[in-house]
Parts: structure tokens; sequence; C-alpha cells
């Protein structure tokens, strides 16, 4: 091939590859090696297809209002990712979530960021020498018509979330419909699988997953890591070692500050979760 050639090619090909950030809401309580392990396979995975270029991850941990039991104050769970990610150079924290008073869907903690994102891209284009062009392009690709018809061009963000996140779905009043099919028709999934969960499966056995099945990438781990924050606390309480399953200076943070104890496991045990007194009109006891 001509040395011209062969740069045309190049170039197209580098055209037709789309910019991805991946997002991951959680308690992360605390956070785990597994977590962050999550997005090393999911970049893996994404740019192993050759359609996609993995730019940044955001940890976003959920705020005090989500109330699930045994969730300690978001502030030490904020410095704990902070902590975990320092060594990262493309895995961020972002506190937003987390300082909101009250309990955000994470269908609307994707928007957040997905504007925020579009936002930086525009700017970007603000400073290029065919910034007009360029912002009409990105305005007129922006979701027109449908609202999960997505850009034709331009960076994409998708949530990153293991596979009982996926079957979470399933949970009556746990999740809106119309936010499963804003967040995964919209923007898109990529599910982490575990040893006992079935990602195909459950996605063949929901009518909802199955219409939106080409936005939801299944990524397959092969070296099995049963790591969880369940576990974590347990051993916290028991006073076992929890070496090797967080980062050192997450431990270390842990054990400076005192964190989870056998009363701080019972913090809103008696209280009902965000998302099911939202969506039943429960309330607490």
């Amino acid at each position: 091939m001509e040395p011209l050639a062969a740069a045309s090619s190049l170039c197209k090909h580098s055209q037709n590859i789309t910019k991805v950030v991946l997002l991951s809401c959680g308690s992360f309580n605390p956070i785990t090696n597994m977590h962050l392990r999550m997005f090393e396979l999911a970049r893996d995975h994404l740019e192993d297809t050759g359609q996609y270029r993995v730019v940044k991850g955001i940890i976003s941990p959920v705020g005090d209002a989500y109330k699930k039991k045994g969730l300690i104050e978001a502030c030490h769970r904020v410095e704990m990712a902070r902590l975990s990610t320092e060594n990262s150079d493309w895995i961020t924290v972002d506190s937003w979530e987390s300082l909101q008073p009250e309990w955000v869907e994470t269908c609307k903690v994707v928007q957040h960021y997905y504007d925020e994102m579009l936002a930086a891209e525009q700017n970007n284009d603000d400073v290029d020498t065919v910034k007009y062009a360029k912002k009409r392009r990105v305005e007129e690709n922006y979701f027109e018509g449908s609202s999960y018809h997505k850009r034709r061009d331009g960076p994409q963000l998708m949530l990153l979330c293991g596979a009982d996140v996926l079957e979470s779905f399933g949970v009556p009043n746990l999740w809106k419909q119309e936010d499963i099919a804003e967040i995964v028709g919209r923007y898109g999934l990529v599910c982490i699988s575990r040893s006992g969960n079935d990602p195909h499966k459950f996605i063949h056995q929901s009518d909802m997953l199955w219409k939106y099945r080409k936005s939801i990438h299944v990524v397959q781990e092969w070296v099995t890591n049963e790591i969880s924050a369940t576990h974590v606390r347990r051993s916290l309480r028991r006073g076992r070692s929890i070496r090797y399953l967080l980062p050192d200076n997450v431990v270390d943070y842990i054990r400076e500050h005192g964190l989870y104890s056998d009363e701080s496991e019972r913090k809103n045990a008696d209280v009902v979760l965000a998302p099911l007194e939202r969506n039943t009109g429960a309330s607490s006891s």
C-alpha cells in the first residue's frame, strides 16, 4: 500500500473509533480491588472490539440518603475511593452524587455525567479552528428524534456494573422501567460476569433487556474474583485481616478512622431503601 493510501486508511479507521467514558455507580462501602478491576476488564473488552477507545473511568459513590443497611458516611467512602485511584492515570472519583441531599436515581446520575462530558467536548470544539462547523455537527447529532437515537459521532458514556446489578433490574420497585430503558437503550451498559450469575440468561428472560441487547456488553471474567464489600465488612467486624482485598492505603484509612463495626452495620437496619420508598410510597418504620 502506498504511504498516502495507508495514512488515509489509518485516518478513516481512527475516525470510526468511538471514545468511551465508563461510569460506575454504587455504595463502594468500602471500595475493593474488584471494583477497580472491573474498569480494567471493561476497557480491555471494549478496545479489543476495535470500535472503542476508553478515555476515562468515573467512580460515583452514592449519597447517604440511599439508606442502605450498613452504609457509612459518604465522606469516608469518597475518600477511600480517591485513595484507591491515586495510582491510576485514567480512573477518577467524583463526589457530585454523594453530595446531593436526597437520593438521586442512577438514570439521572448518568444524565448528569453525560451532560458534563458533552459540555467538555463542546469546549474543546470551541478552541478548534473549525469550531462552528464542529459544534453545529455535535448539536445536530445530539439525540434527535428518538430518546434512544445515539449520536453518530462524539464520545459515549456507558454504565459499568456487575452481573448482580443487571439482575437487580428484575427486583420489583427497585428500578423504574423507563429508567432501565434510558440507561441501557440511550447510553449502554458494560456488565462484568461473576460466578453464579449468567447475564446472557437474564438478558434473554427480560423483554426490556432483550430489546436493547445490542447496547449491552457482557464481559467474561475468567480469573474469578469474588471479593465483596459485604465480606470485607464482616471480616472487619470479626477482627480478621483484609489485606490484599483492598488497596493498602484504603486498609490504612479504615483502621485510622475505626470504620466498620457492629454499630455501623446496624445503621439503616429498620429504614426502607430509598428507591423502594420512592417507587412504592413506603415509609420507614
